[in-house]
């Protein structure tokens, strides 16, 4: 059985990869990031989109000279070997980046949960947001054993669906709003530097997405040079979404409000502007969105995890599962999707999301910067300055965790090392058999 990974040339469209990218940003972003993030820096949570916006605007700079230059289905994995090579500092990098993936696409599911709760009159939703998140993931599943047509053209048409419904819910919520500000009380946080900074590491989050189009590159026509617009055009897309939508929210919803309803505050803020049959648009909206961002999520990590396997970076085990190896590590990403779900709650998913991706994404402007600076044409002084805001923010998110909730960064220090050891194993047992063969073969 032919079980090598088949990546079909030319099957995305430009429009397929923005879909794809603008899926998983708007999804996880808009819909359950604004509360967590009014939480930490109190009403200067619009200012910490916009920090998020700058940094993952220099970030985008090192994958689109990356994309333009080796436009490949394993995107971030192949990025990190052509800077490291097939070395335990790839491995490591890249199992982070497909993590924080999975992550994503947890974060997604219970944000669908938290949202379609809302249209029913239900008091205990700590069992059911799991389930219903767990049920989206297998659906998700079952549409991503399908072709690329379809897995891009559901992508496609829910992303314009919910574009076209977020800003239309943003524009008539600042027109029907009493005013465009916020109403803060005494008993609202008051936000600082660190506070701040580990809120933009948030909004970082719902601007991420657009790596998932570097995951797709040897898939979209005219790569190089479409990888690189459809970041660009993706990243100023939500920009401008997130900027409309955080002035509705900020116009119909107190501080507090905000807060309290931080899992599903678009719906919140839907009901004192328009009534409740704004709520079930917005709701909708959120289910469409969010589905639509696991799909395209799933679509994009599976890939690149096989693409690692065909670099012989991580194990693979078939577990007698007929199909390619493509197959197989969608099986493994739902799994584990469908495990955080379960266990983890918004919070915390998201506060691990960040931390691997920053990590990842300091890995990645480095090995442009020492190794591949002069092969893609890129600038030093734009690479130096994506990495210090990168060690800025992750160092504020860090603070902020450790003073409010250490286990998260307990556990995400254990995955660390756990990967980092099962890595340096496999990689030396790799090595040693790798010289067997060659001793061989002579």
């Amino acid at each position: 059985m032919d079980r090598t990974p088949q990546y079909k040339q030319n099957s995305l469209s430009l429009i397929g990869a923005i879909a794809l990218g603008t899926g998983v940003m708007i999804g996880a972003g808009i819909f359950a990031l604004t509360g967590q993030m009014a939480e930490m820096t109190g009403e200067f949570f619009p200012l910490a989109f916009l920090s998020a916006a700058l940094i993952v605007s220099f970030s985008a700079y090192s994958y689109v000279k990356m994309s333009n230059a080796f436009p490949s289905a394993g995107g971030i994995g192949m990025y990190l070997q052509k800077a490291y090579g097939s070395t335990l500092t790839t491995a490591f990098h890249a199992l982070l980046m497909y993590f924080s993936m999975v992550i994503a696409q947890s974060f997604l599911a219970r944000t669908f949960g938290s949202y379609t709760l809302e249209l029913f009159d239900v008091e205990n939703r700590s069992l059911l947001v799991p389930l219903l998140g767990v049920a989206l993931l297998i659906s998700a599943f079952l549409i991503n054993l399908s072709a690329n047509k379809l897995i891009q053209g559901v992508a496609s048409a829910l992303g314009f669906v919910k574009i076209g419904g977020i800003i239309l819910f943003g524009v008539v919520g600042v027109m029907v709003a009493d005013s465009v500000g916020m109403e803060t009380s005494a008993s609202a946080p008051e936000g600082s530097l660190s506070d701040f900074l580990g809120a933009t590491a948030l909004g970082i989050l719902a601007f991420k997405g657009f790596t998932t189009i570097t995951n797709s590159g040897s898939e979209i026509k005219d790569p190089h040079r479409n990888v690189g617009r459809a970041i660009m055009i993706s990243i100023a897309l939500c920009v401008v979404i997130y900027a409309v939508v955080g002035f509705a929210v900020a116009s119909n919803l107190s501080l507090t409000e905000i807060i309290e309803t931080q899992d599903y505050s678009l719906a919140a803020a839907a009901r004192p502007a328009l009534g409740e049959a704004a709520v079930w648009f917005t709701v909708i909206l959120a289910m469409l969105a969010t589905a639509g961002g696991i799909i395209a999520s799933i679509f994009a990590v599976s890939r690149m995890l096989a693409m690692l396997t065909e670099m012989k970076l991580v194990p693979h085990r078939h577990f007698h599962m007929p199909g390619s190896i493509q197959k197989h590590t969608l099986v493994y990403t739902v799994v584990l999707g469908l495990i955080l779900t379960a266990f983890f709650d918004l919070g915390r998913i998201a506060a691990l999301g960040i931390i691997f991706y920053l990590i990842m994404d300091i890995g990645i402007h480095w090995g442009v910067l020492r190794h591949l600076r002069k092969a893609v044409d890129a600038s030093a002084t734009v690479l130096v300055i994506a990495i210090f805001l990168d060690v800025v923010v992750l160092a504020g998110f860090l603070w902020v965790k450790a003073t409010t909730d250490s286990l998260v960064l307990i556990v995400a220090l254990v995955v660390m090392v756990a990967i980092l050891i099962a890595e340096r194993f496999f990689l030396s047992q790799k090595g040693s058999s790798d010289l067997t063969e060659n001793t061989h073969s002579h």
